[in-house]
């Protein structure tokens, strides 16, 4: 059982990909978006409705010169609201984002695709990084947890809004396009997030976080930051190239690691399941993470990424 696979794209190739997505939807209202598999690099990415995500990892801060004009699922741009970039979750999703080395966390909106640098699990707009105490051109230790109940009713809001936005990615005959793209971000064709979505009987999302739904159903999180212990002992970074069930496949993926540097294998009980990762590490830093994770990939381990426990 492999991990999610990390995105590896240039912030110019993103910027390029993320207009293309947008160009899938030719009134630029804001979509319910999941998304096709893509490809990037010879890494393959599944954007699933997964609303048990809870992952750690490195955050960064959108760059200066990448702002577009529109997200991934057709939202205006804001860097004044809180929003992010995520591979594979839900456009949009209402996570809540920690960061582990100062306890201040923030509930941001993810609408986009991302991130662009390779490593990273999350890249928030610079009203979040303000909030959060990312420097601007740096990174930080985080906990990305998605608000399941939230999140299902911000899709619902959304999807309450008529858009003629359409499927993307089939040919005319019905058969799959070719992908043009690494990216493609295809429309839910209508379908709620799940059957709770439909709000029937469900609490209003204001109910559930502060905030405000927009005309256009998008939902604002406000700017609420709360204070949350900071825990020392799970601030290390780690490479984690693989989780599996079996012991033995573990194993194999760890000799094969030796000569890159030490590997271990840490259990961890996921549910009833017992699950073997695959770790490099503790390292010194994200700078050395970086270096140790690209080392990682180059030997054929595209599933790795960097984690912080």
């Amino acid at each position: 059982m492999a991990v999610a696979a990390l995105l590896v794209l240039g912030s110019c190739a993103e910027a390029r990909l993320v207009a293309h997505a947008v160009k899938q939807i030719p009134d630029r209202k804001p979509v319910y978006l999941v998304g096709q598999p893509y490809e990037a690099q010879g890494v393959w990415y599944y954007p699933a409705e997964d609303y048990g995500y809870d992952a750690t990892g490195i955050a960064t801060t959108y760059p200066p010169d990448r702002h577009p004009s529109h997200t991934a699922n057709g939202e205006a741009f804001d860097p004044g609201e809180l929003t992010a970039a995520h591979k594979t979750l839900p456009l949009p999703s209402l996570v809540r984002v920690t960061n582990l080395d100062n306890g201040r966390t923030v509930i941001v909106r993810v609408n986009d695709r991302g991130t662009a640098t390779p490593g990273r699990i999350i890249e928030v707009s610079a009203r979040a990084a303000e909030l959060l105490a990312v420097p601007a051109l740096g990174a930080a230790k985080v906990r990305v947890t998605l608000l399941a109940q939230e999140s299902r009713a911000a899709a619902a809001a959304l999807q309450m809004v008529p858009s003629t936005a359409t499927r993307q990615g089939v040919a005319s005959d019905g058969s799959p396009a070719a992908m043009a793209a690494p990216r493609m971000a295809v429309e839910r064709d209508g379908a709620p997030a799940s059957p709770q979505a439909s709000g029937r009987g469900a609490p209003a999302l204001t109910d559930l976080v502060a905030g405000r739904t927009e005309p256009d159903g998008r939902f604002l999180p406000a700017a609420v930051v709360a204070q949350l212990p900071v825990d020392a002992t799970r601030r290390d970074v780690y490479v984690q190239a693989g989780a599996f069930s079996v012991f033995e496949n573990a194993n194999r993926l760890r000799a094969r690691l030796t000569s890159i540097g030490p590997a271990r294998i840490d259990p961890v009980m996921v549910g009833d399941t017992q699950i073997f990762r695959v770790r490099l590490g503790p390292l010194s830093g994200v700078e050395q993470a970086d270096s140790m994770l690209g080392s990682v990939v180059a030997a054929g381990v595209n599933g790795a990424q960097v984690v912080v426990d």
